[in-house]
């Protein structure tokens, strides 16, 4: 599947493929749901024991009637800086970093023209990582990517637009921090039963903690992306990366009993 967002990584599409009985790369139906909701996914892995931004849901009707409320919950348990985002949706639509609580309004009015559901989380600081993922039963790490954006907040630009944003892998990180970026990654796959491949977005906060932002259950594969760079960099090459993303989802299909 070559699919982003919205019905086509979310479970929709895995979920009329089911009903077809046509098999297809990637997480299931349910673990697609959930890596598309950034708010369950973090529930998930926050009693999980990995560590996760702190986040406000906000829903756009408790927002129309109690704006006062969230305002104050927002700077009482989150702070500002801090950064606005849909609930369900991917490829940096409609983030904003927010510095002051007279501009949570407009963000959070842009948020809800994606979703009804808005997230306020922490604004992370340190080194933002992304990891790519292979495997079923028993999982493999690629080499992280550290991810230089060209502003505060990873824009779509950035992360598919030639020549916008810099990745490097690999990232430029002692051997320790690479590896633990390499074991939460492989942890976030297994909790949230991912299957056949992933990414997993996460940040290295100041004090060495990794905190996983999202999972992306259908990681980009252009050649801006980063996919590619982290199996080359971990001895796979694109042919094989491929038939890997391929041998995985016939193999579960082939053994599955009802919806994978």
């Amino acid at each position: 599947l070559g699919l982003h967002g919205k019905y086509g990584e979310d479970g929709c599409m895995q979920g009329l493929l089911e009903l077809l009985k046509i098999p297809y790369t990637g997480s299931g139906v349910l673990a697609s749901a959930i890596g598309m909701d950034k708010y369950v996914s973090r529930l998930i892995l926050e009693i999980s024991g990995i560590d996760v931004p702190r986040t406000i849901p906000v829903p756009r009707q408790r927002w129309e009637r109690e704006q006062a409320a969230v305002l104050e919950e927002i700077a009482r348990n989150i702070g500002f800086p801090c950064v606005v985002k849909p609930c369900r949706e991917g490829c940096s639509t409609a983030v904003k970093k927010v510095v002051e609580a007279e501009r949570i309004p407009d963000a959070l009015d842009n948020a809800f023209k994606w979703d009804n559901m808005a997230l306020v989380e922490e604004f992370l600081t340190g080194m933002e990582v992304t990891c790519g993922v292979l495997g079923l039963d028993e999982p493999e790490a690629l080499t992280p990517s550290e991810t230089i954006p060209t502003d505060d907040v990873l824009s779509l630009e950035d992360k598919f637009l030639y020549g916008q944003g810099e990745n490097k892998t690999p990232a430029r990180l002692p051997a320790d921090k690479i590896e633990k970026i390499r074991e939460t990654a492989v942890r976030t796959f297994r909790v949230l039963n991912l299957k056949g491949y992933a990414r997993i977005d996460m940040f290295v906060r100041e004090d060495g903690r990794v905190a996983v932002l999202e999972p992306n259950t259908l990681p980009g594969m252009t050649p801006s992306t980063v996919l590619f760079h982290q199996a080359a960099a971990s001895g796979i090459t694109q042919a094989d990366l491929i038939d890997r993303i391929i041998r995985s989802a016939l193999e579960v299909h082939a053994y599955k009993r009802g919806p994978l």
